[in-house]
């Protein structure tokens, strides 16, 4: 059985990639971009050294930097309009899975028109919108490399998985100097995202050879390095290790899909608020044990991989320990419970059915070794709830 593998055209990766930007537009032909970007990274200028870059190449763009964290449709819509409105023939996406999973949406959606809803899986959006390069500024969604985007339906408090090689981006400069100032709570929750995908990729029922091999690279380089990168920010070593990481991780799941921690976790997003990266990391160790008996050697090898398990352990041993190893890096990355989230106790518990059929709904939830009912996904809420 063959796999497809969609991958960007271009792919820069190491220190001051992101300052190839001149260069990567000019091999797509293009010559007018539109920056899609958030307030912070304005903020934290970013985007004038961007703009500065563009400049000097001879090269005049424009701005669109109104995206925010988990990006609903009413709030893309300004950036659609503003595409319709200018003569761009590129979109320049900066900053974290947000912007970059907002790029994608406007470029649909400013090209062909129609909702967000008219994209959602079980859809394979094939059309073309313009070409995006995507610069993350954080080591974790995988955003940059991958042919999904996340969108969320205000009026329903839905997260829309919209998939296809539409929404892959034409090129992606993975830098990993932009990391360097990231705060410690950034860098924990989107490295956890980024070992999330690893895993899920490489347990996924639609693994395959090649998935294999990038989720296996990624929780290499991520299961000694994240740690590091949290305590030692200007760490260069870790901080590579983590953006190359987080990049394979993407490759990965984007060739075999994610499972059930993203199932639960959009729900728990789109209620609450929570980032994405921080909400996958509250579920990763109840999710994990409950999905252990149906893949126990591969759930072993991811935990050899990440460096908590030796080649001698037995497949119990190594999964023991892989539990062990994700309980004691929430702990040690302070990764809150919903409890100490701030969630509101009876909305979480009144919610529990309707995020459990939204989860299955998504899809995620059927590539797990362990596929869950309903019934299964409401006591694993529960119990995330009540873990320590």
């Amino acid at each position: 059985m063959s796999n497809r593998i969609i991958l960007p055209r271009l792919l820069d990766v190491g220190a001051g990639a992101s300052r190839k930007t001149p260069d990567i537009l000019a091999a797509l032909g293009c010559r007018r971009p539109l920056i899609v970007t958030d307030p912070m990274m304005v903020e934290l200028g970013y985007v004038d050294r961007l703009v500065d870059c563009l400049q000097d190449a001879g090269i005049d763009s424009d701005r669109f930097a109104e995206t925010q964290p988990e990006p609903t449709e009413a709030a893309i819509l300004a950036g659609v309009e503003k595409l319709k409105a200018g003569e761009y023939d590129a979109l320049i996406a900066l900053g974290g899975g947000s912007p970059i999973d907002s790029a994608k949406a406007i470029s649909i959606l400013g090209r062909f028109g129609g909702q967000m809803r008219d994209y959602r899986f079980p859809r394979e959006v094939s059309e073309q919108g313009l070409p995006i390069i995507a610069i993350p500024t954080t080591a974790g969604t995988g955003s940059e490399v991958t042919r999904f985007t996340i969108i969320t339906d205000a009026d329903k408090d839905e997260k829309m998985l919209c998939v296809g090689q539409g929404f892959m981006p034409m090129a992606a400069l993975v830098d990993f100097e932009l990391t360097l100032s990231l705060p410690a709570r950034v860098t924990a929750d989107t490295g956890i995202d980024a070992l999330t995908h690893a895993i899920e990729a490489y347990v996924s029922a639609k693994a395959n050879p090649y998935s294999d091999s990038q989720a296996l690279a990624a929780m290499t380089l991520i299961g000694p390095n994240l740690r590091r990168a949290y305590h030692t920010p200007d760490d260069r070593e870790a901080r590579e290790a983590m953006m190359l990481g987080a990049t394979l991780a993407g490759v990965a799941f984007s060739a075999a899909s994610v499972a059930l921690v993203h199932g639960m976790s959009r729900p728990i997003g789109a209620f609450f608020h929570v980032p994405h990266g921080l909400s996958n990391a509250m579920l990763l160790p109840t999710v994990t044990e409950f999905s252990l008996a149906g893949a126990p050697q591969r759930y072993a090898d991811c935990a050899r991989a990440i460096g908590v398990a030796g080649p001698g352990d037995a497949t119990t041993t190594a999964n023991r320990k892989l539990i062990d190893e994700l309980r004691a890096l929430n702990r040690e990355l302070s990764v809150p419970s919903p409890v100490d989230y701030g969630i509101d106790r009876d909305r979480y518990f009144e919610l529990r059915a309707t995020m459990a059929s939204q989860a299955l709904a998504s899809g995620s939830p059927g590539n797990n070794p362990r596929v869950p009912s309903v019934e299964e996904i409401v006591e694993l809420y529960t119990a995330v709830w009540h873990q320590a």
